[in-house]
């Protein structure tokens, strides 16, 4: 299902509110976006741009802002061998797995653990000079925060799942990215973009967070950008690595059968329309021909696996997960513990911080169901996942 809302931007979402509308409008009108905007079905108002949508620009330029705040955000998930999950005490496996993944919004390792010491040696940050004035301390204290939070989850709409799927097979699925890093990359660029236009460029900006980088400013940030979309790729394949320990104590020895790992917060250099061009997914999966995605719903509600089918008029895209229907402030305002704790009943869960996980309410959120309704031409569903765990940051 596709509908034009304006010249500039197509659509797939059914649930559209004015807000977000007009600020997909604002950001197609832009003066370094190089082709219609796409939105997906759980398109919803963002900050710099909107969550849900697909912004092109040509291959000398990029808006950070567009981005966003947590480059190379993303999910993970792997099908296992193991069949069933009768006598496994759930909640005890919650409790492991919060221990072995620190989560919150400052979390971090109580030390830099090995690993990750040597993913830093042979990944060095680039530019990191780009951090002094922006952080106390700046590169140095940058990058050991960095290496303490490799193998974090964060905090949000950030999780650890463990799930079945319709033959009862268990799944693992986790939702992070790239922790402080990616935040203090976002925002050091950003701000160089928003001055940079003013100083050098005359079209004025509807939305400052437009602004593009262009020359030596976009090679240090795509160079940066870059880098934060391993290390959330490699965030997300070190905590998979310490659940899946967990599993193994909790339930004795198995085989992975399949994996997934796919960004849905990036940016990548593509071929669209016969012209090169830069492709930035914000809340958005990559979906061409045979690309595996994961497509999650709520706290409580299901899972999708999916497979891209190539739609060029998506930039080859799909959404991300649900989508949000209240902002964080509203859903705190509106929904309580009690109807929280229903509609996770049988599951392990955060059920102590339920009043601090209102924000998280499924009702929230876009029904997923009438999501994955709206983008059949750009996925087909290989699998749909139900919890039994969920560990949220």
């Amino acid at each position: 299902m596709t509908i034009t809302l304006e010249r500039g931007v197509k659509s797939w979402a059914s649930i559209l509110d004015d807000n977000t509308r007009r600020q997909a409008d604002v950001i197609s009108r832009a003066p370094d976006v190089a082709g219609h905007v796409a939105l997906m079905p759980d398109a919803h108002l963002g900050m710099g741009a909107t969550v849900g949508s697909v912004i092109p620009t040509a291959s000398d330029r990029i808006i950070p802002a567009a981005v966003g705040v947590d480059i190379g955000c993303g999910m993970v998930a792997c099908r296992t061998d193991i069949e069933s999950l009768d006598g496994v005490d759930l909640q005890a496996l919650h409790h492991q797995i919060s221990r072995s993944i620190p989560a919150g919004v400052a979390s971090s390792h109580k030390r830099i653990v090995d690993r990750a010491e040597k993913w830093f040696q042979d990944n060095p940050i680039p530019h990191p000079t780009a951090f002094d004035g922006f952080v106390k301390r700046g590169a140095r204290r940058m990058i050991n925060r960095a290496k303490t939070q490799l193998g974090t989850l964060g905090s949000g709409n950030h999780f650890v799942e463990v799930c079945l799927d319709a033959e009862d097979n268990v799944w693992c699925v986790l939702h992070s990215g790239s922790r402080s890093v990616g935040n203090a990359i976002a925002r050091v660029f950003i701000k160089i973009a928003i001055e940079e236009h003013r100083e050098n460029r005359r079209e004025k900006l509807e939305d400052p967070d437009t602004a593009a980088l262009v020359g030596e400013s976009f090679d240090r940030y795509i160079a940066m950008m870059e880098w934060a979309q391993e290390y959330a790729y490699t965030n997300r394949e070190f905590m998979l690595s310490a659940m899946l320990d967990d599993l193994h104590r909790a339930v004795g020895k198995f085989e992975i059968e399949e994996s997934i790992n796919c960004h849905h917060n990036f940016a990548a250099l593509e071929e669209h329309f016969g012209q090169t061009l830069w492709i930035t997914r914000k809340g958005a999966i990559r979906a061409r021909v045979g690309d595996m995605g994961i497509i999650p719903g709520s706290m409580g509600a299901a899972t999708y696996i999916v497979e891209g089918k190539g739609s060029a008029d998506s930039y080859t895209s799909c959404a991300h997960g649900a989508g949000r229907m209240y902002s964080r402030g509203a859903a705190r305002r509106m929904f309580g513990e009690d109807s929280l704790s229903e509609l996770m009943k049988g599951k392990a869960w955060n059920a102590r911080q339920a009043k601090s996980l209102l924000d998280e309410h499924p009702h929230a959120y876009k029904d997923i169901e009438t999501v994955m309704e709206d983008q059949k031409d750009l996925v087909e569903t290989r699998a749909i996942l139900r919890q039994t765990l969920n560990y949220k940051g």
